[in-house]
């Protein structure tokens, strides 16, 4: 449809650009302590492949605080103590979390868009919260150098302005809203790219999360049905992979995971395989008045360590923490936002420092074919010192900063109970069946 002129702008206290994890937690809380709050959603639903699916300890926790761990839990998921890889010189431990503190000694793997259902279904309970699916946010409203709200258009093409005491940029890496304010991030250089791909899987297979070998590097993710599986390569050599051909990808995923050589032929075409572009980028700055970048729309990570969707949670947390007694008593500045940054920069600069230092250290050489016989050296420290293996299970788990709920529940949202209300008997497991390996179907 061709563009319409805007129609009158309606007002709100919050305006949200993008439902991802970040944009649907921040609406979920902001809503939960009386903000009226509209999110906006360029696409029909959440139901879009290859989007990161983890979720950490101390994103569960910040859930239980919510009182809503249980009901999350009960969404169909994998469940994960301990994460290993398979090398030529055989098995390994990276990160043990049962070594951790506290209820959730485990990662969770959901499929990005039930959890996304589940934080939107609990928001729409609330009566200040709305969420407008198929809404493209096209650019942000100013006046005297304050942005004031932004346009968006409906799925018919017709335009709309709504205005906002503050508005939020939380529509991903290739934020639209983010460049409409002049806002550009700082990028580092990644050297590898990912190829997804999914492949059956049947009961009898055996428990895996990675396969590393010198040229090669597969992580496999437990769906029930189905393996989905991340292929690292180096930067931009997709395009040779095509010229080589699909025979090529299949050969070296059977070599690698023999037990799924029967089944690579279920990769009939390269429409079967996306290819993921990793960027790691940063804004030196995350707002300007009126707006706040969070999430991806902040900071672009890695996938390492599967923690993209986490820091966009805590960013949300945190956001929501010091923003929601300024937006209901009208005093918002740009110091409020400011401390958003402040309080979120640390855990950002750590996360993506480390997964730089990952990827020059040990992809690379990795990718390169440059891998010890007995494998990784950090490898076998940690197999011949399991105590160890809580330390990445810290750091990816809990990380470094997390947040914790502070914001109160209004009056008027009986639905989300407060924190007291939340408190469970300590000592108590989530519900549900988990046995001593590394993943369980619900």
């Amino acid at each position: 449809m061709g563009w319409m002129e805007p129609s009158p702008a309606a007002r709100v206290t919050c305006c949200i650009a993008g439902c991802g994890p970040a944009g649907a937690v921040l609406g979920l809380l902001l809503a939960r302590s009386g903000v009226d709050v509209l999110v906006l959603e360029k696409h029909g639903d959440f139901l879009r492949d290859f989007r990161g699916d983890t979720l950490h300890p101390s994103t569960l926790r910040l859930f239980d605080e919510l009182g809503l761990a249980e009901r999350l839990l009960r969404v169909p998921h994998q469940e994960a103590e301990v994460l290993g890889v398979t090398t030529d010189a055989g098995d390994f431990t990276l990160a043990d979390f049962r070594r951790l503190p506290g209820r959730y000694r485990f990662l969770a793997f959901m499929p990005q868009w039930d959890f996304l259902d589940f934080v939107v279904g609990q928001a729409r309970r609330l009566p200040s919260f709305e969420l407008r699916m198929e809404a493209e946010a096209l650019g942000v409203l100013e006046e005297a150098g304050r942005v004031t709200g932004l346009t968006w258009r409906d799925r018919a093409g017709a335009a709309h302005q709504v205005r906002a005491r503050l508005t939020v940029a939380a529509d991903g890496r290739g934020s639209r809203l983010r460049r409409s304010a002049g806002l550009r991030p700082t990028e580092f250089g990644v050297p590898v790219d990912v190829l997804w791909f999914r492949l059956p899987r049947r009961a009898t297979d055996p428990q895996t999360f990675g396969r590393l070998a010198a040229g090669h590097l597969l992580v496999l993710i437990d769906r029930g049905a189905y393996w989905q599986i991340a292929y690292l390569i180096p930067k931009a050599a997709a395009d040779e992979l095509h010229r080589a051909g699909l025979g090529r990808l299949r050969a070296s995923v059977a070599e690698l995971v023999p037990f799924l050589e029967d089944r690579v032929g279920e990769l009939r075409s390269w429409d079967d395989v996306r290819t993921l572009r990793v960027q790691v980028d940063r804004l030196r700055r995350w707002f300007r008045p009126g707006l706040l970048c969070i999430g991806d729309a902040a900071h672009a990570m890695s996938p390492i360590g599967g923690v993209g969707i986490n820091l966009a949670v805590h960013d949300a947390v945190a956001a929501a923490n010091l923003l929601v007694r300024p937006l209901r008593d009208g005093t918002l500045s740009t110091r409020h936002l400011a401390r958003v940054q402040l309080r979120r920069l640390l855990p950002t600069v750590v996360v993506q420092w480390g997964q730089r230092t990952i990827q020059d250290r040990f992809l690379s050489p990795l990718l390169a074919g440059r891998v010890p016989a007995k494998g990784p050296l950090v490898l076998r420290a940690l197999r011949r010192y399991p105590v160890l293996q809580g330390v990445p299970a810290r750091l990816v788990g809990i990380g470094v900063l997390p947040e914790h709920v502070r914001t109160p529940a209004a009056a008027a949202a009986p639905c989300l109970p407060s924190l007291t209300c939340a408190a469970r008997p300590r000592g108590r497991r989530p519900p549900g069946p988990r046995a001593g390996g590394r993943r369980q179907s619900h």
